[in-house]
């Protein structure tokens, strides 16, 4: 959150960089109320067309941006829907000497995220966008698709160490909060399950790594009705497993505490989609996505550790998602036979 001080200056340094930097003439700047790492706004011209200025709070992280904003660009040049990025009078994706260091993209309107959780023909479609952004980020130059083994989806030691911290900081605390309180059982309860998210691991085969978009959660995803509007927020190249990627977005606690059989239902669509997009996806990859997921979840102090690691960071809604991502994960392990079953008829 910013004041109003911050926010009446950051409007102006947006105002004065548009011209200067792009030879937009800005008729009206919003703030956008999102943003972790940037502040985020709607800019209207004097032609009456949309941009959306991302403002970097870092300077010191430019060069990571650029190459993000790079990824981007090259997934768009496949024929992704992704947003278009506008250079700067110089060419250059960032603006990095103005006023302000930023971005200037196309503004998408009339859309919302994929938060509230996929339904009907969204699973299809996101799959179909996802299928199509792996396919063309297989050909990214850093690095070419390749085996990797499944236990290295998830470093099962350094979480299970990381949980244990948290449970000693959480323990030497004397007055802990309601969520405190509840992220303290809650990481007891991720603990427990180790040995049983380690055999999980182990029995996964190799899996394909390659570039993939690096942040692929549900805000990330623009919708427009029932389609895939953009995909935004890219991550610098840097090879991931596939599973993982697709678990981000095909395994959101939020969709999977709708109820189950219609997540499962839709998670298999969405990855039919997915095949027909991308022929040459492997078929473990695609199986492999539930029990990504889950363990992925399990083993992640996110946001449980939030109180202890960024405190400025905790919301409500931030509180809201913990518990349900909690219950989520844990009622997906208890149900992953037959997801792995249901996955494996519809995958033939």
């Amino acid at each position: 959150m910013i004041d109003d001080e911050e926010r009446i200056s950051l409007l102006a340094l947006v105002a004065a960089t548009l011209p200067m930097a792009y030879a937009v003439q800005p008729a009206e700047v919003t703030l956008i109320p999102a943003g972790t790492n940037t502040h985020n706004f709607r800019v209207i011209d004097d032609d009456g067309r949309q941009w959306f200025a991302k403002v970097y709070r870092d300077r010191q992280v430019l060069d990571r941006e650029h190459a993000a904003v790079e990824l981007a660009e090259f997934t768009r040049e496949g024929g992704v829907t992704v947003p278009a990025v506008r250079r700067t009078r110089e060419g250059d994706l960032i603006e990095a000497r103005g006023p302000v260091p930023m971005s200037l993209w196309t503004y998408l309107p009339d859309v919302q995220t994929a938060e509230g959780a996929l339904t009907g023909r969204r699973w299809s479609a996101v799959g179909e966008a996802v299928g199509r952004l792996h396919r063309r980020l297989s050909a990214h130059p850093a690095a070419r698709p390749a085996l990797g083994p499944g236990s290295g989806v998830c470093d099962l030691p350094g979480n299970q160490a990381r949980f244990e911290r948290l449970v000693t900081a959480y323990d030497g605390r004397p007055e802990p909060t309601a969520f405190e309180a509840w992220a303290t059982e809650a990481a007891r309860e991720r603990l427990a399950v180790f040995n049983r998210l380690a055999k999980l691991v182990e029995a996964l085969p190799e899996l394909t790594v390659q570039v993939p978009h690096g942040d692929l959660a549900s805000p990330n995803v623009l919708l427009r009705g029932e389609a895939v509007a953009g995909i935004v927020d890219f991550q610098p190249p840097k090879p991931r497993y596939l599973s993982w990627e697709i678990a981000r977005i095909g395994c959101d606690p939020r969709s999977l505490l709708l109820g189950w059989d219609a997540w499962l239902s839709g998670l298999s669509r969405l990855l039919a989609a997915y095949r027909d997009a991308h022929p040459g996806v492997r078929a473990q990859d695609l199986l492999a996505t539930a029990v990504v997921g889950c363990v992925s979840m399990l083993a992640s102090t996110y946001p449980l550790a939030q109180p202890v690691e960024a405190p400025e960071e905790m919301t409500a809604s931030l509180e809201t998602y913990a518990r349900a991502r909690h219950a989520a994960a844990l009622m997906l392990l208890d149900r992953l036979d037959e997801t792995q079953e249901a996955l494996r008829d519809s995958l033939r």
